[in-house]
């Protein structure tokens, strides 16, 4: 036993110095490349396999013949065991190559794509890293292109729909200034139109920087969808009289919620005033609310003869307005534009913007003779992280 323990500390202090000697050159290619590195690891390896060979040989008094055979057998061992290493380094290399150049795709639209037959489970673990990356960053980009296209979108409308306004506003009081006003009473009550007008779209472009900041403060509070309902179709009867479209209760559910009554009261009237606003004269508006599951989806379904499918992702967008197939009577899909006052694309924007502030859901989809817009908000105790950075008290 004592003999055994001899020969592996000789072996060991071998091994030990030769690897003592090479550690400054290990170290010198630490930045080099894999096949480099492979290959002094092997050489390493090699040399302190045989300086402890060499040792415990050289104690043993062995002859000058079985030295000599020895020292050839584990030079030759050295040498083979350089073959795979310098194998596996270039494969390791080439790997490591292709995955660099693929890299230039990625985020593109043509997409990134991991060379195959990548050498070592790392590397194709990393290929597969870099094409969700990729597929996350084509994405970002898609939606920042959607998100800019809809920003110069929203100014153009905005531009629009301001020289109009104050055009008309001008010419009143121009009017009212030089005494030719036929009416000075109707002109007073028009601009008061104009500038409640105004008003509203700088309110949505308000709450809508607020959403879009992160800013929107939510004060939340234990409700019951039926009382949420109720509320807004009393203030959405006037409206639906003028225009001659019923109101009618679609089955609401007197299911509790957990959201800030005034933001949630606001979700609710735009929705009823662009519905009442597409549907037809004699035409039905029905509000519904029930349970699903962990949910409670509030729905709004109108007359208006529905949304061209290609149009239906972006009907929340900013900025976004529709085109004349929206309604019978030809006007935008945004409640904005139905509201008669802004215009601008903001109402469902801001919508989708207080839903997901309360971890909510707001969709649309068309239905028979017109569309339904729904509501998925989360019941007390199922409550979801908030999709948008909203501020709760």
């Amino acid at each position: 036993m004592k003999d055994l323990l001899l020969i592996a500390a000789m072996a060991a202090l071998g091994a030990g110095t030769v690897g003592l000697a090479a550690a400054p050159a290990v170290r010198l290619l630490r930045r080099r490349s894999v096949a480099a590195s492979l290959f002094a690891v092997a050489v390493v390896a090699a040399a302190a396999m045989t300086a402890g060979t060499v040792m415990v040989a050289q104690a043993m008094f062995l002859s000058d013949h079985d030295l000599g055979v020895v020292m050839a057998v584990v030079g030759m061992s050295a040498l083979a065991a350089q073959v795979p290493a310098q194998l596996i380094g270039r494969r390791v290399v080439a790997g490591s190559r292709a995955l660099v150049a693929a890299t230039d795709r990625l985020g593109s639209d043509e997409g990134f794509t991991a060379p195959p037959g990548l050498p070592t489970s790392e590397l194709t673990a990393l290929g597969r890293a870099l094409e969700d990356t990729s597929a996350r960053l084509a994405a970002s980009r898609r939606r920042e292109h959607a998100l800019e296209a809809s920003r110069r979108e929203l100014i153009a409308w905005i531009s629009h729909d301001l020289r109009t306004p104050l055009a008309g506003l001008r010419a009143m009081a121009e009017s009212l200034e030089d005494g030719v006003a036929d009416d000075p009473a109707r002109y007073h009550r028009q601009i008061r139109t104009e500038v409640d007008r105004l008003s509203g779209m700088v309110d949505d472009l308000f709450e809508l920087s607020r959403i879009h900041a992160g800013a929107l403060t939510l004060s939340l509070a234990r409700v019951c969808a039926y009382d949420l309902v109720d509320e807004a179709l009393s203030g959405a009867r006037p409206l639906a009289r003028e225009h001659g479209v019923r109101l009618v209760d679609g089955g609401v559910a007197a299911e509790p919620v957990e959201v800030d009554g005034r933001e949630m009261a606001r979700v609710l009237a735009n929705l009823l005033v662009n519905a009442i606003r597409a549907t037809p004269a004699d035409g039905t508006v029905a509000v519904a609310a029930r349970r699903e599951g962990d949910a409670v989806v509030l729905s709004v379904q109108d007359g208006c003869g529905g949304i061209p499918p290609q149009d239906l992702p972006r009907v929340f967008d900013t900025g976004w307005r529709g085109g004349a197939a929206r309604s019978p009577r030809h006007v935008t899909g945004d409640s904005r534009e139905h509201h008669g006052d802004t215009g601008a694309g903001l109402g469902l924007a801001i919508v989708r913007g207080i839903v997901e502030a309360h971890a909510g859901q707001a969709t649309v989809r068309n239905v028979q003779g017109g569309c339904c817009f729904e509501v998925i908000l989360p019941t007390p105790g199922h409550r979801l992280r908030p999709t948008v950075g909203a501020a709760q008290v």
